[in-house]
């Protein structure tokens, strides 16, 4: 499996590129996510990009479907991780944002996205980009989280957004999905997300 560096990225301090990589990837590694991954993995098919691959916890769950696999993530230490991810498909790691993604347009058959979403800044050019590289039958797949429909508990997704966003690389608990309007400004017309909900106990 290659790793692709992106020396124009601005460096990060030791707390974002040697802490956050492995709260992310202990975040991540929860079991109780893997019907989701797998849910949405399973349909990534032809050459596939990945956006925030992380440590590499999707790598797995893609099936002879896909013929390819791109994986882009910011965070050099993340990549390493999952560099050593056996995905048994031809992979390739890029380090990059979201919001420039350096490949060619139409070249991808799926974009796919898992709780990644509610940690990318500019969500609208992530978005635009996205649409860029599908061809024009692509897909993008994504399972994301959002606000609870419970109040208490959207009360404390709202009061702990501000550190765990710090732990979890930007991921905003009080996030919501990108509405029906921003994917169809983007250029997307149709849209599957399988939504992971905070319930209560």
């Amino acid at each position: 499996m290659s790793v692709v560096r992106n020396s124009r990225l601005v460096g990060m301090g030791f707390y974002q590129n040697q802490i956050v990589p492995h709260l992310v990837n202990v975040a991540m590694r929860n079991r109780q996510l893997a019907p989701y991954r797998e849910r949405v993995i399973a349909q990534a098919q032809g050459r596939v990009l990945e956006i925030g691959v992380g440590s590499g916890v999707n790598l797995p769950f893609y099936t002879n479907r896909a013929t390819e696999i791109l994986g882009l993530e910011p965070y050099p230490k993340l990549l390493k991780m999952a560099s050593k991810k056996a995905a048994g498909i031809p992979s390739k790691l890029i380090e990059g944002s979201a919001e420039s993604i350096p490949l060619e347009d139409a070249s991808v058959d799926t974009v796919v996205t898992t709780w990644t979403l509610c940690t990318i800044p500019d969500v609208d050019a992530a978005l635009a980009e996205m649409h860029r590289l599908l061809k024009q039958d692509g897909r993008l797949l994504f399972v994301e989280h959002g606000l609870s429909s419970d109040e208490k508990i959207r009360k404390w997704q709202n009061r702990l957004t501000p550190a765990w966003r710090r732990i979890a690389g930007g991921c905003h608990l009080d996030g919501r999905l990108p509405p029906l309007s921003r994917l169809q400004d983007s250029g997307f017309h149709e849209w599957r997300p399988a939504i992971c909900p905070v319930r209560s106990r």
